[in-house]
């Protein structure tokens, strides 16, 4: 067999890969980014909308989801949202207390915090489940992070700068939030004094409230028991009295702490929502609907930003909270305003009764709260399903261990990013085999009855090939040619003499991808070698087109099948070679492939690709008689005229 360039073009080439006509270049650019960042495609409601006044409508109710269901509001759906709304006050009031203590504020910026943000969220998130409030981790690195610098005394406004922080996050990686989870349960302080009445009272108290989150456990009709349990322990003692003072002028955006705010904001911003959209996804799918986390992320920056200037501090959809609004029957995000009303009641008469609250009860209400941030199912589950998931948790866990918040998140983003790099500077290539009995390949690895067509190497690319992985491709390739020639010469079978490249998982291509083609195609020709590719898509066709690589291997070497490229380049091999036997069983098996497919009148096949597998039938059944003797005949004129006959006849 020739070089590639040698290699006479197929007779009967399969229908050509079209190349797509150039567009605007603004126009392109918009599609991608369009593409990119907003692939659900959020302002879709609205174009289709005829009217203006419409598209107002639709707008509206794209930013306040409220306006979806109260409409249809009904007096049955309001008892649902009275029962969770006041269960989930009864939970909200001491936790909120609690957290505050914990994140070393002012214990009335918890119930401040349980006031404003609920009501936002009601107008504007997608969740009928979840419940708003503060959470123990999130309390808790604002208390140890922001404490390192300054005191809550010497600059509280420092605090309120976190809440508006938290409006700018983005995302956060939900392994990370299992690994500083578990770190909330490690991290406490030693005053180096201790009463032994305190400790009888705390023991008294946890216990207490661990036994009816067990009992509720075992008696799912007594949930509003362990939500009320911690507002018991409270109830024995006072808060400033009124609603959220207004704190925008609290806001010194020239203070020397301003980078420890933004880094705090940041840091706790992320893990509260990734835990917030976690927590509503899973009710959602409980109850089949969708929340869209668009939404969301408008949503929960909104209420931050607005808490932060009525006195708030970070709060987001805590599990515990909102699995007893799910447990009590909410069916809107009503319930949330109906908390929120509790809360303004208490802020305006009850907070008299929390001023003697012993610190002892706050301590056992966060005892308990922290005893269920390990998630040991969910670190199981990442261990059972991909280690290296479970290696980001454990590097955020230990990272904050033996560090401190920052090196536990600077160590799990280092160990995601890399991993991203790895997968992007080393992706997978695969061979494929023929099923046999039909035109279709799949992985070798995978399939084990997935056979090689001798003298054509299928190889598939899963990714799209950039400048940082167009090298390693190169090297991939030519070391695949070289494990198959080793292995056919120690078999003695045909040596390759195609390279088909699936084409199909390679998304977009930059210059350097075009580049490492048409060297590739290069030293193949050098190697009397042919490449074909085989399901590129619109992209890699323009940018092959452009960079002219797509002329150099030749329009003919083109396919939108990786079949019937291997179909193409097995018909030319054998159809140069007449005096060939075919051999291997793929053969064998495609032989009566294509017998089926052509005589069989049940089935639709386009002309032209009739036409193919008639010349391929004619072909390998001259050399098929020979070997099996399925008819007796004698000479190679009378088997040319058999074929003849039977394809005249059909």
């Amino acid at each position: 067999m020739g070089g590639g360039g040698g290699k006479s073009s197929p007779t009967s080439p399969a229908p050509r890969v079209p190349v797509p006509a150039p567009s605007p270049f603004f126009s392109t650019l918009g599609k991608n980014m369009k593409e990119t960042f907003l692939p659900d495609d959020p302002f879709r409601v609205i174009r289709r909308e005829n009217s203006s006044g419409r598209r107002i409508l639709a707008a509206i109710r794209y930013v306040f989801p409220f306006a979806d269901w109260a409409p249809s509001y009904s007096l049955p759906t309001l008892k649902s949202d009275l029962v969770a709304g006041i269960t989930i006050a009864s939970l909200a009031i001491p936790q909120g207390i609690s957290y505050a203590k914990l994140a070393n504020l002012p214990p009335i910026l918890g119930l401040y915090s349980s006031f404003v943000p609920p009501l936002v969220y009601a107008m504007m998130g997608s969740s009928r489940d979840l419940a708003v409030g503060t959470v123990a981790v999130a309390s808790l690195l604002i208390g140890s992070m922001l404490s390192e610098q300054i005191s809550p005394v010497d600059d509280p406004g420092l605090y309120l700068h976190v809440g508006f922080y938290r409006g700018f996050s983005l995302a956060c990686d939900h392994r990370w939030v299992h690994g500083w989870r578990g770190d909330g349960c490690l991290l406490a302080t030693d005053e180096g004094h201790w009463r032994w009445e305190s400790v009888v009272m705390g023991c008294g108290f946890l216990f207490f409230l661990l036994a009816t989150r067990f009992f509720s456990k075992k008696r799912p009709s007594f949930f509003w028991v362990s939500a009320a349990a911690p507002l018991t322990s409270v109830i024995i003692g006072s808060v400033l009295k009124g609603l959220n003072p207004p704190s925008a002028t609290s806001l010194n955006f020239s203070s020397p702490y301003m980078m420890l705010a933004l880094k705090t904001g940041i840091i706790t911003g992320v893990i509260a929502l990734a835990e917030g959209i976690a927590v509503g996804r899973s009710f959602a799918m409980f109850k089949n609907y969708h929340i869209d986390g668009n939404k969301e992320m408008i949503a929960f920056g909104t209420m931050n930003i607005v808490g932060s200037l009525t006195s708030c501090y970070l709060t987001t959809g805590p599990f515990s909270r909102s699995a007893v609004n799910y447990n009590a029957g909410c069916k809107t995000a009503m319930s949330n305003v109906i908390m929120s009303v509790a809360v303004m009641i208490t802020l305006l008469f009850l907070t008299p009764l929390f001023h003697y609250t012993p610190l002892v009860v706050l301590s056992a209400i966060i005892m308990s709260a922290m005893l269920g941030l390990i998630d040991y199912p969910a670190a199981i589950h990442l261990w059972q399903v991909d280690k290296v998931d479970f290696c980001v948790c454990l590097a955020a866990y230990l990272g904050v261990v033996f560090g401190s918040v920052e090196i536990g998140l600077v160590v799990a983003v280092g160990i995601s990013i890399l991993r991203v790099l790895l997968f992007m500077a080393r992706p997978r290539t695969t061979m494929l085999g023929n099923i046999p009995n039909s035109m279709i390949y799949r992985r070798m690895d995978q399939y084990t009855t997935a056979q090689r067509v001798p003298g054509v190497l299928v190889l598939r690319i899963d990714s799209p090939i950039y400048f940082t992985n167009a090298s390693y491709l190169r090297e991939r390739i030519a070391r695949w040619i070289d494990e198959e020639e080793d292995q056919c010469k120690e078999k003695g079978e045909m040596g390759v003499q195609y390279v088909v490249l699936d084409m199909g998982a390679v998304g977009s291509i930059d210059t350097s991808g075009t580049s490492m083609l048409d060297e590739l195609r290069k030293t193949l020709d050098r190697r009397g070698l042919q490449i074909v590719l085989a399901n590129p898509g619109s992209e890699i066709m323009k940018k092959l087109d452009s960079s002219k690589v797509l002329e150099a291997i030749g329009h003919e070497w083109i396919f939108p099948t990786v079949g019937e490229a291997v179909a193409e380049c097995d018909y030319v091999l054998h159809s140069q070679k007449p005096g060939m036997v075919m051999d291997s069983a793929p053969h064998e098996s495609m032989v009566f492939f294509y017998s089926f497919c052509i005589f069989h009148s049940n089935l639709k096949i386009p002309e032209n690709s009739a036409q193919f597998l008639k010349k391929q039938f004619r072909c390998s059944c001259l050399h098929f008689f020979h070997k099996f003797t399925v008819v007796q005949v004698q000479s190679s004129e009378a088997n040319n005229c058999l074929c003849q006959n039977f394809f005249k006849n059909r």
